[in-house]
């Protein structure tokens, strides 16, 4: 059973910073893509930042330049440092791996269970 856990969500203020972390678990071949999405209060989950196997990253256009997404694939981790937070930030933060649990499986997409990140003085 492969589970995704998120942590380091939190209250900061306006311009401050928090590092979230997501460590997949369980019975895993091979991670493929892992990203992050937050869906804030009345609103559609949206992408915040992606990275594949390789290190390629991509970001959404609200969170370039603040936000960077990396992975530690000996640990099956994957980070988001968040810097410049602003009020519009605020949002439940899910982690999100594609996968293969075993080798003659097909992928599929794990999320996990959200972490709450409020900004706000």
């Amino acid at each position: 059973q492969v589970q995704l856990v998120e942590s380091g969500g939190g209250l900061v203020q306006p311009g401050g910073s928090l590092r979230l972390s997501c460590v997949a678990s369980g019975s895993i071949f091979a991670i493929y893509g892992m990203g992050w999405y937050r869906q804030a209060a009345g609103k559609q989950r949206e992408l915040v930042a992606s990275i594949t196997s390789g290190g390629s990253t991509n970001y959404a256009d609200s969170v370039k330049g603040r936000f960077t997404i990396s992975r530690d694939n000996a640990k099956n981790t994957v980070y988001l440092q968040m810097n410049s937070l602003k009020p519009e930030d605020t949002a439940v933060y899910y982690c999100n791996a594609n996968l293969q649990e075993k080798y003659w499986r097909s992928r599929k997409d794990y999320w996990g269970q959200g972490t709450q990140v409020t900004v706000s003085s």
